[in-house]
């Protein structure tokens, strides 16, 4: 999935597709961190093969709360298994719950099981890419540094 460049909507809303602050803050932190990473599989904005309840999808608001991550980030090819563990650790210590899931590798991780990873068996294994949803309400407004070891926290 590649985030649409033209800005053209989505045809489930006539707004033009905004991105969360939590998505961007992310996006942005993993750029700084790995400059040179590779971004092809990179995304925001899903085309028009998404469910109309994706994350990627903008909602009557033209919001869009979902953010890609290639998961060739470096020559290292383990690292985004580490960055995806550390993104669901931040989520579950975090109290403002700004992070919805995390997929990635055939696990996904929620509240549901208390941010433990589990089996994720949906059409895309997200093998090549980190997938992280983020909550309606606060993620979209707030772009405050995730404190994420490995994207400079602490």
């Amino acid at each position: 999935m590649r985030t649409l460049a033209n800005g053209l909507p989505h045809q489930r809303t006539k707004l033009k597709p905004r991105l969360s602050k939590s998505v961007i803050q992310l996006r942005e932190q993993v750029d700084d961190t790995y400059p040179n990473r590779d971004r092809r599989t990179d995304g925001t904005i899903g085309d028009a093969k998404h469910d109309s309840k994706s994350d990627h999808t903008p909602d009557a608001a033209g919001w869009v709360r979902a953010v890609d991550i290639d998961a060739d980030l470096t020559d290292h090819k383990s690292e985004s298994i580490y960055l995806a563990n550390q993104i669901r650790a931040y989520a579950k210590s975090d109290p403002s719950k700004r992070i919805s899931y995390v997929i990635h590798n055939h696990k996904i991780a929620s509240r549901i099981l208390n941010w433990k990873w589990r089996k994720y068996t949906g059409i895309n294994p997200h093998t090549s890419h980190i997938h992280v949803s983020f909550n309606k309400g606060k993620a979209d407004t707030d772009g405050s540094f995730f404190e994420i070891s490995m994207l400079g926290g602490k």
